[in-house]
């Protein structure tokens, strides 16, 4: 099945979902897919055919999305903790991403049509070398589409991400790019794979669980959480507009925790560059005391250069990681 599943909604869902969009909604979705397996048992069907109804149920997922004017989705696709499942399966779902990645590259001109960028978000080096190479030119190719996004999660967990976003940091310290005082909460959202995303609204696992998994832990600390009973594969326009009103019902009190938190974010920022300002001050100073007026100035100065500095880094970390998949790309020519 196509990744961009066209089609209209019916009447019932047109009308449901204007009534929806009168009210404030979700700019980010991201979906844990869970249940493919307990599908397929339930079912009587093979576990690799659970898999496959599953990525066509993200088809059809993604249509209701874009109806629904949400611009951008995030799904759990493969984490890394399923490389611990028996090797058949593994096999399965690696041969599963070969082919719907794939069938993405052939189908270049709807996504140019649709403005569809994918970004697949991971340790990709954990994946086999023709898989991350699909993978790189299905990232290059929609790289400059901008009107919704594909966020998609593979070899990946959340405490591997964070974990990652620090030796970047570290990384940026040992080249000096960065100080060690310019690390910070905000710098690490910088350095996450999801650096490229505003944080989900809205995150939705299906299948009755009750957990995250090691899905975006940092990124959804202010989101909207549903969970759901039905399985993947059964997932339905009526249950994506269940955890819609949910998201409705409580986007203010969302709304205003994201506020403060990102005033609590800026204040822990100057009270830092203050902090640096003064051993600045006290180390150079001979002892002399400052006047308030030269402080200032010298507060004004460090944080103009701290944050020259950190959007140097940033530059140099996006450089590297564009570098990475343009490299593999490279590699599929000279094949």
């Amino acid at each position: 099945m196509s990744w961009i599943k066209e089609g209209e909604l019916n009447l019932i869902e047109r009308i449901s979902s204007n009534i929806l969009k009168a009210g404030p909604m979700p700019k980010h979705v991201a979906f844990i897919m869970d249940g493919n397996r307990r599908f397929a048992r339930k079912k009587n069907i093979e576990r690799q055919e659970g898999h496959t109804q599953g990525f066509n149920k993200l088809a059809e997922t993604l249509r209701w999305c874009k109806h629904l004017n949400i611009p951008e989705v995030t799904v759990y696709a493969f984490s890394i903790e399923n490389f611990k499942r028996t090797e058949d399966e593994v096999e399965g779902l690696m041969e599963l991403a070969r082919q719907k990645f794939e069938r993405l590259l052939e189908e270049r001109d709807n996504l140019e049509k649709h403005g569809v960028c994918i970004r697949v978000l991971g340790d990709l080096n954990m994946l086999p070398l023709d898989l991350q190479q699909l993978i790189a030119k299905a990232v290059v190719m929609t790289r400059a589409h901008n009107k919704c996004f594909l966020n998609v999660c593979f070899a990946y967990t959340s405490r591997y991400e964070i974990t990652n976003a620090v030796r970047e940091m570290a990384w940026g310290v040992e080249q000096g790019l960065i100080k060690s005082s310019d690390v910070s909460e905000v710098l690490l959202s910088e350095c996450l794979y999801s650096n490229n995303s505003p944080n989900p609204d809205l995150l939705i696992r299906t299948s009755g669980e009750v957990r995250l998994s090691d899905f975006l832990l940092w990124q959804t600390s202010h989101s909207c959480l549903v969970f759901q009973s039905v399985l993947w594969p059964e997932y339905s326009f009526w249950n994506l507009c269940e955890a819609i009103l949910q998201y409705q019902l409580n986007h203010k009190s969302i709304q205003k925790a994201r506020d403060l938190h990102r005033e609590q974010q800026a204040l822990e920022q100057r009270e830092s560059d203050r902090a640096c300002v003064v051993e600045h001050l006290q180390h150079h100073g001979n002892g002399k005391p400052v006047d308030a007026k030269r402080r200032q100035e010298a507060l004004l100065h460090y944080t103009a250069c701290r944050e020259e500095r950190v959007q140097d880094f940033l530059e140099a970390l996006k450089h590297k990681r564009d570098s990475f998949f343009n490299d593999l790309c490279s590699e599929t020519v000279s094949a």
